[in-house]
């Protein structure tokens, strides 16, 4: 499947994705066992990319998967900030993120902030299994990407003026 070239304006952006992606694994509480279980059925297919997670979630991908995971902290204690940190600095391609969407967390600014940056920053993002199946199981997996980047400080720019 050829991917269609974009044609960003001057102020906008393309960053390259490798072939090998930079993957984030995330899961509140509730949500961990269905993450693991999807990561280890998805193992084969995960060993292709570079790992990342926060705390207790990086730490149980690495132990079932028997593959490294680079770890930030907890999510509460800055590791969603972190991961948001590394999408900015283009070290984060792809996130798969199992939230809790019934139970408030103690974070949930940070997690908003964390949802907020990538789509600011265009990466893909999985919240459920059936969307992270179509994504990990897609042909651009394996591909170069051309990522394109919308510069939103045109638009800060624009209601200054």
């Amino acid at each position: 499947m050829p991917v269609k070239k974009q044609h960003p304006s001057i102020a906008d952006s393309i960053l390259p994705m490798r072939p090998k992606k930079n993957i984030a694994l995330i899961a509140h509480d509730h949500r961990k066992l269905d993450l693991l279980d999807w990561a280890e059925y998805n193992k084969e297919k995960l060993s292709r990319h570079n790992l990342f997670g926060t705390g207790t979630t990086g730490a149980l991908a690495a132990e079932r998967l028997g593959q490294p995971v680079f770890t930030f902290k907890s999510g509460p204690l800055g590791g969603d900030l972190q991961i948001g940190s590394a999408i900015i600095d283009n070290e984060i391609d792809i996130m798969i993120f199992f939230w809790d969407p019934l139970q408030a967390q103690p974070h949930d600014v940070d997690v908003k902030a964390l949802l907020r940056i990538s789509v600011v920053y265009n990466i893909p993002i999985a919240s459920n299994r059936s969307s992270a199946d179509f994504l990990i199981s897609s042909p651009l997996m394996e591909t170069p990407y051309e990522r394109f980047i919308v510069d939103y400080s045109r638009r800060f720019k624009k209601e200054i003026e």
